[in-house]
């Protein structure tokens, strides 16, 4: 097993890898974005991609502290779920008010099992799992962040 120190390292350096992959790559809107750390311009609502020793994943979160508001969301994106769908022609997993590091979060998400980033070999795995979906996501964000006006 790894220390921290590598662990660290390694984990660095792949999103230093993935976002200088992403770089050229501009929104679905033609403009420049942080791929890593997208911003979707709603309040609590997020695109996150995560990878560590066992798996990668990407998720649209919500994680507003007040779960009626989070309810609100979620319901937004279920009357978009076909949208969204068609977008990432795949179906993702939908959790409402789920448990997640101590809080409680909303999240529609995928996940690419046994994938580890301390492992090289598994980089370009993780990085084929990980692009279409978060350019999908964009893609879809387009269109349905105009949906979410009324709620903020």
């Amino acid at each position: 097993m790894y220390n921290r120190q590598v662990s660290s390292r390694l984990r660095q350096e792949f999103w230093t890898t993935f976002g200088r992959y992403m770089g050229p790559v501009p929104s679905a809107g033609g403009t420049e974005v942080n791929w890593i750390n997208y911003h979707t311009g709603v309040r609590n609502l997020f695109f996150r991609m995560n990878a560590d020793s066992n798996e990668a994943s990407i998720a649209i979160t919500l994680e507003h502290r007040d779960i009626a508001v989070q309810r609100l969301y979620f319901e937004k994106l279920v009357q978009l779920k076909n949208m969204l769908h068609v977008e990432l022609q795949e179906e993702w997993t939908w959790k409402l008010h789920d448990e997640y590091n101590n809080r409680i979060i909303s999240r529609i998400y995928t996940t690419l099992p046994g994938a580890s980033i301390l492992n090289k070999e598994y980089w370009p795995d993780v990085i084929s799992f990980l692009k279409p979906r978060i350019i999908a996501l964009d893609r879809f964000w387009e269109d349905a962040k105009h949906g979410f006006e009324e709620l903020m």
